[in-house]
Parts: C-alpha cells; structure tokens; sequence
C-alpha cells in the first residue's frame, strides 16, 4: 500500500496592521511622533488666536454704547464710543459675491481648457503663466487696480447703469470715479483667478482615463465626456478650489484698501462706494486708532474669523456629501 505525504498548508498571512499603529521602528516612531505634534501645535496656534481676538474683542464690546451688529457707525474715540461691524460685513460679503461670481466660471473654463483641449505644447506655458499669476503680491494688483482698472471701468459702470439700472443692483445714484464694490469685485476676481484654476486644473487631471474613454467608446462628444465623466468626478475639487478663493477674496487687505473709497453706509448698488470690509477697515485705521479703537478693530477681526470658519465649515460639509457620487477615494 502506498504511503500518502500529507500536504503542508501555507501559514496564514499575517494580520493587516491597524491603521496609525507604529512598527517599532525608530524611524516610524519619530515621523509619527512629529505628524502628531504638528497636529497640536496647529490647533494650539488656532485656540491661542481665538483666544486673544475674543479677550479684545470682550473690552471692546463692553465699552460699546451701541450695537455691535447692528449700528451703522464707526468711532471709538467719540464719548460714548460707538463701533458697528454691520458695515463691514455686507460690505465684505458682497465684494467676495462678486469676486465669485465672476472668477469661478471662467477658472472651471481655463482649467478644462488646460486639461483637456489645448494642445500639449500650449498648455504648459498656459499653466505656468496661471500658476505665477497667483505669486503677484497684493499691493502690486491695488496699485494695478487703482491706475489702470478704475480710469477704465467708469464707462462700464455707465453702461451698466444705463441699461441694467432697473435692476436696482447697477443702479449708479453717486457721481464719481469708479472706486465702488464692482470694482473691488473684479479685482478680487482677477487676484483669486489662479489659485481656483490651478487645483482645478490638477483635480481635473486625476479623472480615470478608462472613464473617459469609456464615454468616448461609447459615441459622447467631447462635452458629453466632460460633463457626464470629468465635472461629477471634480466636483469636490472645484468646491475646494472655490473655497480657498473665497478665503483670500474675505481676507484681502491692500488691494481693497488701495481700489476702494469707503463710505461707511450699508448700499445695494454695487456702482457706488461701499461701506468698505473687515480687511480693508482694519489697514485703514489701525494706525491712527488709540487702544480702545484698535480692540475694536480686533472685535472686527474676530467676525472675520468666524466668518471663515463658517465657510470653510460649510465646504468641507458639502465636499463630504458630494464625495460618494463624485468617484473620488475616501
């Protein structure tokens, strides 16, 4: 009778290693020792930042014989002081409305060009010359603004006026350069152009190329494999992108100040000077203002970060909602 050899069954493979556990190499333990403490050194400088905006911000606000929301003023040094941010914050909201109004759509349209139509040898440089566009400093866009963009958009702001007057919206009621909202708006446009075209162009290049080619084997033109396969998979990119845009567009302090002629009164008509914005309120005053009047620049400050946080919040909401259906890896 022959005998049989027992077949030997390979061991198991070893367990997965759970995810953020070390492998005991020194290496490995310092990399994950300074990851965590950049972690907490990052919300350490966020707390500590909230922190001391909000003691100012409390000084400012008890001295405060008016609103701080709600009143249409701006002077510390008065007896009784009286500071508002009402202003400031349409005023800041508006001008960042317009900026995305405009930026937006033609940033998604540069980048699908870059990614997707222009020939190789045009789209490199085309890149380039976006990618340094967003390396201009602030003061050279407002000085920029104030010398070549506000002489040339005074007849465009009558035109507007004339023909879309009825919208209320362009409805010029001030006679005067055009140092308004509108103009702040497009500046601010041109300034956050190329940081939502680059991550859009980048986030737009990570499209499976089976997907589309898939689309193609399948008789879709060149939009339909754009807009079926490339636009629902990008769409939290260009939500990302849009955000970061909308971010310097709050934030912008020099070109605002250098473009705009504030007239601290809360206004719809985006023709006329606005009543200014956080940033641009700050820069302004800060200088001349005595303690009292700079911790209520600080309170201004402090609606700003909120603001921020609230629309970074917001993104990163929509992005996690959107994420499932636009292709992308967890």
């Amino acid at each position: 009778m022959a005998s049989t050899t027992p077949i030997e069954t390979p061991p198991p493979p070893p367990a997965p290693r759970p995810s953020g556990t070390s492998t005991g190499r020194a290496g490995d333990k310092i990399f994950s020792g300074l990851s965590r403490g950049s972690g907490i050194l990052l919300l350490v400088i966020m707390a500590s930042i909230a922190v001391f905006l909000s003691y100012r911000a409390a000084i400012a606000i008890s001295a405060d014989k008016g609103n701080f929301l709600t009143t249409f003023d701006w002077n510390p040094s008065a007896n009784p002081p009286v500071f508002g941010i009402a202003v400031l914050l349409v005023g800041t909201i508006i001008s960042a409305v317009i900026a995305m109004v405009i930026a937006v759509p033609i940033a998604v349209g540069i980048a699908l060009f870059i990614s997707h139509y222009a020939p190789r040898k045009l789209a490199a440089p085309l890149a380039y010359v976006v990618d340094l566009l967003a390396a201009v400093p602030s003061i050279v866009y407002g000085i920029w603004g104030a010398l070549v963009l506000v002489p040339y958009l005074e007849g465009l702001n009558l035109w507007l006026d004339h023909f879309l007057g009825w919208t209320y919206i362009f409805d010029k009621t001030e006679v005067g350069v055009a140092r308004s909202m509108f103009t702040v708006g497009i500046l601010l446009a041109i300034m956050i152009l190329p940081i939502v075209t680059s991550v859009s162009r980048e986030v737009f290049l990570q499209v499976p190329r089976m997907n589309e080619e898939a689309a193609l084997a399948l008789g879709a033109t060149r939009w339909e494999v754009i807009r079926l396969s490339v636009l629902p998979f990008g769409r939290s990119g260009v939500i990302s992108a849009s955000m970061l845009g909308l971010g310097r567009a709050l934030g912008e302090t020099m070109a605002v100040a250098t473009v705009l002629s504030p007239s601290y009164l809360i206004s719809f008509h985006v023709l006329n000077p606005g009543g200014g914005t956080f940033a641009q309120n700050i820069a302004a005053k800060f200088d001349e203002a005595n303690q009292l009047g700079r911790d209520a620049l600080i309170a201004s400050g402090l609606v700003l970060f909120i603001l921020t946080l609230l629309v970074n919040g917001a993104a990163r909401l929509i992005i996690a909602r959107r994420k499932e259906y636009s292709g992308a890896n967890a």
